[in-house]
């Protein structure tokens, strides 16, 4: 166990940090405590050393879960970074509380990650994937529930997460949306009039008193007024519509999260409003999500180079 790592963890909880994010600090630290005691590194001795061999451990083959199990796979540098963005804070903290600390935070350098720029699939595609429940659902009430479901994630740019834990009265007469959204930042998004158009007929066909806004129809305590559709079920049907309309680019909720902020921004939209809608914290975070297509990145360039045309 590393010193006053309850304390920390403490802190975080006082600071008003999700349960997700406590659990992922301390599933961080504990690997990072694991790989200590595995190579017989008393913490207290640990310095920019032990931190290059953590960096080669946590890429190598033999690396161990929090639980002590064999990882299935090898981690991205991604993944990697945010372990070590989790062993910095933890630094950061004993330094802030006047506790030794054998290493300085800024010592722990992250790796180099390749910037991937993910494929949005086409506005046609989507809006097919989107209207699939009609087509591919059985029974029409999951079939409501689903297209509306998908209209939501698509006009508003929400998280999955915070979509599955919608109430009703969330939703006024506008269509206007209050979330508590990740690190419990408050924002508004808006629905398209088809969407809230989707949102009411599904609503019209309930008799229940729950005050989710989409509940499941069949398992276990389907009837539960507590119950939720789970975000596993609702990936798990997009990747089903995805594979019986043929769709090549891989799709998921967040990659309607992306076309969401691509669409807008090539309709002309702010950076800035996309941020606030996305309800990101910084505009960095949201540029990534902006992955304009090739065709309108060529229109563009076209249409605005000072050259490219004829005088």
């Amino acid at each position: 166990m590393l010193p006053d790592f309850d304390d920390f963890l403490l802190s975080l909880h006082s600071a008003n940090y999700s349960a997700k994010t406590i659990y992922n600090y301390d599933r961080d630290l504990q690997v990072f405590a694991a790989f200590l005691d595995a190579a017989s590194i008393p913490f207290a001795s640990s310095n920019k050393k032990s931190i290059a061999l953590y960096k080669a451990y946590l890429t190598s083959q033999d690396r161990q879960t929090a639980m002590a199990q064999d990882a299935p796979l090898k981690l991205s540098a991604r993944s990697v970074n945010r372990m070590l963005s989790s062993l910095r804070s933890y630094l950061k903290y004993l330094l802030e509380m006047d506790l030794p600390c054998p290493i300085a935070p800024e010592s722990v350098k992250l790796v180099k990650a390749e910037r991937k720029h993910p494929r949005v699939a086409e506005l046609f595609e989507l809006q097919k994937l989107i209207e699939a429940p009609a087509m591919f659902e059985k029974n029409h009430n999951v079939a409501l529930r689903n297209r509306a479901m998908l209209e939501v994630l698509f006009a508003t740019g929400m998280r999955i997460s915070e979509l599955c834990n919608l109430n009703r009265q969330q939703i006024d007469g506008s269509g206007r949306i209050f979330i508590m959204g990740k690190g419990k930042k408050q924002r508004f998004t808006y629905l398209t009039p088809r969407a809230q158009s989707c949102v009411e007929e599904y609503l019209s066909t309930r008799t229940d008193d729950s005050p989710a806004l989409f509940i499941p129809y069949r398992g276990r305590n389907a009837g539960n007024r507590t119950r939720r559709v789970s975000t596993n079920y609702l990936q798990d049907r997009i990747v089903r519509y995805r594979e019986k309309l043929r769709i090549n680019v891989p799709t998921s909720a967040h990659s309607l999260r992306h076309g969401f902020a691509t669409y807008l921004a090539e309709e002309g939209a702010s950076p800035a409003a996309i941020q606030i809608l996305l309800g990101h914290e910084s505009l960095a975070t949201t540029t990534r999500y902006v992955h304009a297509s090739d065709r309108y990145a060529e229109e563009t360039h076209h249409k605005f180079h000072p050259l490219s045309h004829d005088n």
